[in-house]
């Protein structure tokens, strides 16, 4: 068996990058064939990588502004030449699933998500402030975009989803059924973390972007007089600072190695965004503080009302507020909290992903 990895863009470093590093780990020594690829921007480990290139690399400042070539990604995906290849295994939020398979080949898709920018574009374009003119140009080019993506999924052999929303979302746009593999996350790492009696702070972590919604965190907290550490940093910061009560507390990017003590000494970890996944609750579980989630996406495959936290309905202060008064009366035992967050362990997804594999191999 020759297998090769695919993925979308190698610029910046997210849930996806996490997900191909693990991939490496488990396939050593697999070529890796991406648009593009800015060794500056990554990690000093890729460096040791078989990585292969599109085009795309060399054009003037994709490396970091990717956004604007959006049109050339599926021929730059489909112009690879993966003869000699067996196995190809995508991990795509993007394009990469629009590799030409070659003759006798099975394609595994690792999808994190159908293309975002093409199937949910109204959200994408408000979320990056784009108006109304904007929008309404580039309508010819999202239809096409649309064909070409349905298209490419036809290539795939064999789909694998994220999350039950993920799954929901391949049977709906490319009319095929999936398994679920869920995002490796560290779970002992956060297992370990030392842990003294719960602190009385309610913890919120991650990019402080609109979108991620932690615009709730901070206006429900104020509203109660909870105290809240705000840990993350991003364009959001100054909105955020100007809504925030003298019990909310801004702590700017945190070393990762404080990481997993403030989960581990939180008295619960807020999660209201809407998440196709979202790794950061599963931290938190693993070590053993309970998440308080809007009730939508991922946060539906980890959080379980009155088990391991709570979810609230709508994304809206009143509903996340109402939760918070139901977590004052509320006590989560440790151990149980973090036995919810071994199905999402690093073990769990290589072993799950290595079987996948072995049935596809032609």
């Amino acid at each position: 068996m020759s297998l090769v990895l695919i993925h979308d863009w190698l610029n910046q470093i997210g849930g996806a990058e996490d997900v191909l590093e693990k991939l490496v780990d488990r396939y050593p020594g697999a070529p890796i064939y991406t648009s593009i690829y800015a060794p500056e921007l990554m990690p000093a480990m890729y460096r040791r990588w078989p990585i292969r290139t599109s085009f795309m690399d060399r054009l003037p400042g994709v490396h970091q502004h990717h956004q604007p070539y959006l049109p050339l990604y599926p021929l730059a995906f489909e112009r690879f030449d993966l003869r000699g290849h067996t196995v190809l295994l995508s991990n795509k939020s993007g394009f990469c699933h629009g590799v030409r398979k070659p003759e006798g080949a099975r394609h595994i898709c690792y999808c994190l998500t159908p293309t975002r920018y093409v199937w949910n574009f109204d959200d994408y374009a408000g979320r990056e402030g784009l108006g109304p003119a904007v929008r309404l140009a580039l309508q010819p080019m999202l239809a096409w975009m649309r064909r070409w993506d349905r298209r490419a999924a036809d290539g795939v052999d064999t789909f694998i989803a994220i999350s039950t929303t993920v799954q929901e979302r391949i049977a709906r746009i490319y009319e095929r059924e999936s398994t679920i593999i869920y995002p490796p996350v560290d779970t002992t790492r956060f297992a370990a973390a030392p842990s003294a009696a719960r602190g009385r702070y309610l913890l919120s972590l991650g990019r402080l972007i609109p979108y991620k919604r932690v615009d709730l965190a901070v206006e429900a907290c104020t509203r109660l007089g909870l105290e809240l550490w705000v840990a993350g940093s991003g364009r959001d910061r100054a909105r955020l600072e100007k809504l925030a009560g003298p019990t909310i507390r801004f702590l700017g990017r945190v070393p990762e190695a404080e990481v997993p003590g403030l989960f581990a000494n939180a008295r619960a970890f807020l999660f209201p965004g809407l998440e196709d996944f979202g790794i950061a609750p599963v931290q938190a579980l693993a070590a053993g503080t309970p998440v308080v989630a809007f009730a939508g996406g991922g946060a539906l495959d980890t959080v379980r009302d009155g088990e391991n936290g709570l979810l609230f309905r709508e994304q809206t202060v009143e509903s996340l507020a109402a939760a918070l008064d139901r977590l004052d009366g509320l006590e989560f035992e440790r151990a149980a909290v973090r036995a919810t967050a071994a199905p999402f362990d690093t073990a769990a997804f290589l072993a799950q992903i290595a079987d996948a594999v072995a049935r596809a191999a032609p």
